[in-house]
C-alpha cells in the first residue's frame, strides 16, 4: 500500500500541473496498458509462436507419413491446429476456404490493434493540443501583467505547457513499439499458416502417390 501511495503522489502532482489534457493522457495510458497485457495473455493462450508439433505434422505429411502427421497434430496446442486438421482431409480446391478460416483466427488475435494504433497517432497530437492551450494561458498571464513583466511567469507557463507534449510522447512511443511487435508476430503467423496449408495441399510426395492412378487411367 505504501508503494502504491509513493507512485500515486507524483502522478497526482503531474495531473494537477498539466491539467485535464494530462489527466486524459494518463487514462489513455492505463487503457493502453490493459489492452497490451490482454493481448500478451491472448497470444500466450492461443499458442502464438508455439508451432513445433504443428510444424512436425506438416513435415511428416510432406514426406508421406500420414499416420505420424495426425499423431503430431494431435499434440499441437496451436490455435492453427484446427485449420491444419481440416487441410489434412481437404482437396486442393479448398485452399481459399482454409485461408479464410485461418484469417478468421488472425482477426481475433488482431482485435485491439486499431486502438493501439490510434493511441500511437493521437497521443502526441493530444499532448500538442495541451501545449497550445498552455501557451495561450501563459501569454494571457503575460498580458495581464502589463508593464511589470516577470520573465518567470512566461517561463513557468511554457514549462507547464510543454509538459503535456512530453506526456503525450511518453504514451505514444511505447505504444508504437508494442504495436509494431504485435504486428510483426501476426505477419510471421500468416507466413507459417500459408506455408503449412500449401505444403499439405501440395506435398512433395504428391506425384508418387498420384502416379499409380495416372498409370491406371492411361492404361
Amino acid at each position: 500500500m505504501h508503494i502504491l501511495l509513493n507512485w500515486a503522489e507524483p502522478l497526482r502532482q503531474i495531473a494537477d500541473v498539466g491539467g485535464p489534457v494530462v489527466v486524459v493522457l494518463m487514462c489513455v495510458a492505463v487503457l493502453t496498458l490493459a489492452v497490451t497485457l490482454y493481448k500478451i495473455w491472448q497470444f500466450w493462450h492461443a499458442g502464438v509462436g508455439r508451432h513445433r508439433a504443428l510444424s512436425k505434422a506438416v513435415n511428416e505429411w510432406d514426406m508421406g507419413n500420414r499416420p505420424q502427421a495426425h499423431i503430431a497434430l494431435g499434440q499441437s496446442t496451436s490455435y492453427l491446429a484446427p485449420v491444419i486438421g481440416m487441410a489434412l482431409s481437404a482437396a486442393p480446391q479448398m485452399l481459399e476456404r482454409l485461408q479464410a478460416d485461418a484469417e478468421t483466427r488472425f482477426s481475433k488475435l488482431e482485435r485491439g490493434f486499431r486502438f493501439l494504433d490510434s493511441v500511437a497517432q493521437l497521443a502526441p497530437l493530444l499532448g500538442l493540443f495541451g501545449t497550445v492551450l498552455g501557451m495561450i494561458e501563459a501569454f494571457q498571464s503575460l498580458q495581464d501583467a502589463g508593464a511589470q513583466v516577470d520573465p518567470s511567469i512566461l517561463a513557468g507557463g511554457i514549462w507547464v505547457a510543454l509538459l503535456t507534449t512530453a506526456v503525450g510522447l511518453v504514451v505514444a512511443m511505447p505504444t508504437a513499439l508494442i504495436l509494431s511487435w504485435l504486428e510483426s508476430r501476426m505477419e510471421a503467423e500468416r507466413v507459417i499458416a500459408d506455408k503449412a496449408i500449401m505444403t499439405i495441399l501440395q506435398p512433395v510426395d504428391l506425384p508418387q502417390t498420384a502416379h499409380p492412378e495416372m498409370v491406371a487411367a492411361n492404361g
